[in-house]
């Protein structure tokens, strides 16, 4: 089992902001172990204010629903089964895509979040990191 140690976050991170310089959108990355506690954050130059507590609560989110935010999304919907549910935890759950949980021998083991661009791009920069902690 891959543990969410500060060198694998530091990994995650760079492979984040590699596809982000890459799309050329600046963005702000966090990575969270599977307590749901901060190991590691970035802002590149020029990221949104905002999107330094979004992309921790977009790593909240993950961990503690063992679930991608943009899943989140579709299961809080108007008449969906969570409608509702980014009303909870103080507002730390965020619906809408960038935050995706990762995965080591069938466990959540931590969580990657990422904001600064759309939805899209988000989950984009957040599925790079994913694929690097995948091949470690």
């Amino acid at each position: 089992m891959t543990d969410v140690t500060l060198d694998v976050a530091k990994t995650l991170i760079d492979a984040a902001e590699e596809e982000a310089d890459d799309i050329d959108v600046p963005m702000c990355i966090a990575v969270m172990d599977e307590g749901a506690n901060l190991v590691a954050f970035h802002r590149m130059d020029d990221a949104l204010l905002a999107s330094v507590s979004i992309s921790q609560n977009k790593a909240y989110s993950a961990v503690s629903l063992k679930l991608d935010t943009e899943t989140v999304w579709e299961v809080s919907q108007p008449g969906e089964s969570l409608y509702g549910l980014g009303n909870t935890n103080d507002g730390r759950i965020i619906t809408f895509g960038g935050g995706i949980p990762l995965e080591s021998d069938g466990s959540v083991v931590g969580g990657v979040g990422v904001s600064g661009g759309s939805a899209e791009e988000d989950v984009q920069v957040a599925s790079a990191a994913v694929e690097a902690f995948e091949s470690l």
